[in-house]
């Protein structure tokens, strides 16, 4: 599929204003890049494996559109025809008028044609072997080195479900489930992506994993993963759905029947879990969770206690927190 993509040279401060009037004439889905550092909510919102470099403000910012191209050579706008004349018309139509009541800086565009697989294949500029303790990651483009052979080793791509085992958050969930794992766990894994979690608990002699998400992207994801890393169809079962609030998924689940949960999502998410995911659990299992950003820790841990779970450690890598609790 080949894309068609807009990049508007712009101001920080006038960000906000010129996405939200291209918008109005069909232009959606604004990739921003900018130098501001993030705020704590931002970089919990993100959630990102590979986190973005941090470089002094200096007031710039780019704004790309993405706009699909057809077979026919035509742009679509909302299913509708149209051509790149067309949309740089109303773009410069409506930068002009904004030009009139406030800055906007340059407020100049480039043209260019992209492609899916360009994307994708932007990650392997950031994304290398690297290990979590002694675990080697590797992605399919890069050889086993001699003196890592023998290793317990990982295969894993960045794809369009979450995790690769490099963000901060993934690494205290994998060191704790390494903790609490013996070779009669049945571990669920809830928000699993791209199974990550599940597959290097059955790598490291979990009994069975289960693993639930809301993306139908995470089915096909876990499908490879669990086919490159040698994972039995019958010890890891993937389904789709929110667990949270719908019955039918907590029943498919089961209940009291896991040994080890663990819930590597936001925040805001966990307290709404939490209560809820205390069925799943056998007596004495143990809950992990992180995807905490270190403003939320108290939130996390409030709502593990006031769930009747006993907070067993909390570690911490960067600003990332992990809640590791206790069922009675």
């Amino acid at each position: 599929m080949k894309w068609m993509k807009f990049k508007l040279k712009t101001i920080t401060e006038a960000e906000d204003i010129i996405i939200s009037t291209l918008y109005d004439i069909g232009l959606e889905g604004a990739q921003i890049e900018d130098k501001i550092p993030l705020s704590a909510w931002e970089k919990e919102q993100m959630f990102v494996d590979i986190p973005p470099a941090c470089e002094e403000d200096d007031g710039v910012a780019y704004l790309s559109f993405f706009v699909e191209e057809a077979e026919d050579g035509s742009l679509l706008i909302n299913g509708e025809p149209t051509d790149k004349e067309t949309i740089l018309k109303q773009v410069e139509e409506e930068l002009e008028e904004l030009r009139m009541f406030m800055e906007i800086g340059e407020g100049t565009i480039r043209v260019e044609e992209t492609e899916d697989i360009d994307w994708i294949n932007n990650w392997k500029e950031f994304f290398h072997q690297f290990y979590i303790d002694d675990l080697l990651v590797i992605p399919s483009w890069e050889e086993v080195k001699d003196v890592d052979k023998g290793k317990k080793i990982l295969h894993i791509d960045p794809g369009t479900a979450f995790g690769t085992g490099m963000h901060e958050t993934t690494q205290l969930c994998i060191r704790q489930i390494r903790k609490y794992l013996t070779p009669e766990t049945t571990l669920l894994d809830v928000g699993c992506g791209s199974g990550i979690l599940s597959i290097i608990a059955l790598m490291y002699g979990a009994k069975k994993a289960v693993g639930t998400d809301l993306d139908p992207c995470a089915v096909e994801a876990v499908r490879q993963n669990m086919e490159t890393n040698g994972i039995r169809k019958e010890d890891f079962t993937m389904m789709i759905g929110n667990i949270i609030t719908e019955k039918e998924v907590q029943d498919k689940v089961g209940y009291l029947c896991y040994d080890i949960v663990v819930a590597n999502i936001l925040a805001d998410v966990l307290v709404e879990l939490t209560p809820v995911i205390t069925a799943q659990m056998k007596p004495g299992a143990v809950y992990i969770t992180s995807g905490i950003i270190r403003e939320k820790e108290e939130t996390v841990v409030k709502a593990v206690r006031q769930a009747g779970l006993t907070i067993v450690e909390v570690t911490k890598q960067g600003e990332w927190v992990s809640v590791t609790a206790r069922k009675a």
